[in-house]
């Protein structure tokens, strides 16, 4: 009877310990690229300062820090409240736990024709542009130096900001999921040497952002019309409409789906 109870025991905490862990994970994949990541590291700073005031017995620091954690939970309820909001609203339609790869998959092939639709109506106009994919690596602080936008993903959006003399049509604008959270972003430029002496600063800026993360840049000549794509520092050029649609899905794709073939670009630099 004993060794029943403490093999149930032995169950019960291994299942507490995953549920727990899937939790935080959970948590973590919905704060990623967002201003919350800054806010985790400073909590993480104030807790290390807690330990390190228990263990030697600093009575007035650990008082300090106690203080700034009890009054830290209502500042970040109030400054966090939209990320929170988000958060709830996922957890009552369910897609906190569940969001399965069915909807993933959705999400992306309606994300890939917005875009496409957007580059290929403002390729045949020749008017440039710089659309920018975010995945794993957050693209908080770039999103930081442009206009807040936060609207639902649309080629009519997309190509409307890129009009000539419009307001933002100068600087990159920053996807990530379904949404376009920014317009008007500075990036960083390539400093690789081998690039082409014929790209200009577009072409540059989607280099440069894809060679500090894992970014997607799609990049609309305005003096030919041609449409790039630059991953990992590789520009791919002169892509047809099929080939975007193809090596975008390619790289956005949910994992465990069948690879579209594709022609690959030429590559510069």
């Amino acid at each position: 009877m004993r060794l029943l109870d403490g093999i149930t025991q032995y169950v019960n905490d291994i299942v507490d310990i995953l549920i727990v862990s899937y939790i935080i994970y959970k948590v973590l994949m919905l704060v990623k690229g967002t201003r919350a990541v800054q806010l985790l590291k400073g909590i993480s700073v104030v807790l290390v300062v807690w330990i390190l005031a228990s263990v030697f017995e600093l009575s007035t620091l650990q008082w300090l820090t106690e203080t700034l954690f009890s009054w830290g939970i209502i500042v970040v309820i109030i400054i966090f409240q939209p990320e929170l909001r988000r958060a709830l609203e996922q957890l009552g339609r369910g897609r906190f736990f569940n969001r399965t790869a069915g909807e993933d998959e959705q999400m992306i092939t309606k994300a890939v024709g917005e875009i496409v639709k957007s580059a290929s109506y403002l390729a045949k106009r020749r008017i440039g542009a710089l659309i920018i994919v975010e995945r794993k690596t957050g693209l908080t602080d770039y999103v930081e130096s442009g206009i807040p936008i936060d609207a639902q993903l649309g080629s009519e959006l997309l190509s409307n900001i890129f009009t000539p003399n419009a307001p933002l049509h100068d600087g990159a604008v920053i996807i990530r999921q379904n949404r376009l959270v920014a317009a008007g972003c500075y990036l960083p430029l390539s400093d690789n040497p081998f690039i082409s002496k014929e790209l200009g600063t577009r072409h540059r800026a989607g280099m440069g952002i894809s060679e500090g993360t894992d970014a997607i840049s799609i990049v609309v000549s305005e003096e030919t019309g041609q449409i790039s794509l630059a991953i990992y520092g590789q520009l791919e050029r002169g892509l047809s409409e099929e080939e975007l649609i193809s090596r975008l899905y390619e790289e956005l794709k949910p994992p465990g789906k069948v690879t579209l073939k594709t022609r690959k670009g030429d590559t510069d630099g």
